[in-house]
């Protein structure tokens, strides 16, 4: 197991001046200057994979508008300057919630968004979304806390490229220990073999087991995967991992099969481009409901509510899982 890098926003109980006699008279007073969060301390971010298994505190100071509101904290970052245009998050959650990650999944995030052994100038900042209880009528307010620019040294990852697999993709290293993951596209009728680039190694499969020079690695079913090999025990395994949309707004309607997203490992995203009519959606994996999101655009989470479609047309929707239970959407009319 890895150990957690712990990134704590610290969230202490809101100061809330809730007043009223009679329940039509319940009103929400907001202070004159609402405080928001701040930035107690940021850690080094020179990331190395030999430390790949350490722990860095990001701590921060909670929101304090003035009234009893339920809060939910997103720590985001962007190229330094750039004001948040294209703002990312690496990890959000609700009050009172410790945010756990390692330095490797973090080095992951970020190379997503910046080039690999080479340090890269990013603004870091806390953005908190409150609403108030329920009967207020008050709507959600954001407040965000001063920008942190830190120079992030991101580290480049070991891979194995898939050989003959129809398309250009490759599984990484995290730890550059010989564990490598990722997200493939697979096709049933092309197996495939793991190229190590560096040591021109070439790896397949041998009754189950990962092989030096061994057979080709078929599947049953097209679609994408979670695909993972250990060159050091030799093991490998591959699980579909299918992203779908459902819903009375998809062609199938609440009947599987969902509408399958395809992956975009550079980005980390899932996409589709797809005709809705109006109605719902949701997101699920393997078309189950084991795991599914729901909510908000910046706040998916595990059996949330419906997203609305309002009007019927072409849309391209994209989506990021954050920590595998939570994340964010953009639906975008073409």
């Amino acid at each position: 197991m890895k150990k957690n890098i712990i990134i704590y926003i610290a969230v202490v109980g809101l100061i809330s001046l809730l007043s009223g006699c009679k329940k039509d008279e319940t009103k929400v007073v907001m202070l004159t200057n609402p405080v928001a969060p701040t930035f107690k301390t940021l850690p080094d971010l020179t990331l190395q994979r030999v430390n790949g298994i350490n722990m860095l505190k990001f701590v921060g100071t909670p929101v304090d508008p003035g009234f009893v509101a339920s809060a939910t904290y997103f720590l985001e970052a962007d190229t330094a300057g750039n004001n948040f245009a294209n703002a990312f998050t690496i990890l959000s959650g609700i009050q009172d919630t410790a945010f756990n990650i390692t330095v490797s999944d973090l080095n992951g995030i970020f190379l997503k968004k910046f080039p690999a052994d080479k340090v890269s100038a990013v603004d870091i900042r806390i953005r908190a979304v409150l609403t108030a209880d329920a009967g207020t009528g008050v709507a959600p307010f954001t407040y965000n806390s001063e920008v942190r620019t830190a120079n992030v040294t991101i580290y480049g990852l070991p891979r194995l490229d898939l050989i003959n697999s129809g398309i250009t993709q490759k599984i990484e290293s995290a730890l550059g220990d010989g564990k490598y993951t990722g997200y493939v596209k697979l096709d049933a009728d092309k197996p495939f073999t793991l190229k190590d680039p560096d040591a021109n190694i070439v790896y397949g499969d041998n009754g189950g087991a990962l092989a030096v020079n061994g057979s080709a690695i078929a599947v049953d079913a097209s679609g994408w995967y979670n695909l993972q090999a250990n060159t050091v025990a030799l093991t490998y395994s591959k699980s579909a991992y299918m992203i779908g949309l459902i819903g009375s707004a998809t062609p199938n309607g609440w009947n599987t099969p969902d509408q399958k997203m395809d992956y975009d490992a550079k980005s980390g995203t899932w996409h589709i481009n797809i005709d809705l009519i109006v109605g719902e959606i949701k997101f699920r994996l393997n078309d189950g409901w084991a795991w599914n999101l729901g909510g908000t655009p910046d706040n998916l989470t595990q059996g949330g509510a419906n997203i609305a479609i309002p009007e019927a047309g072409n849309y391209t929707v994209t989506l990021t899982i954050i920590g595998g239970t939570t994340g964010t959407y953009k639906i975008v009319k073409n």
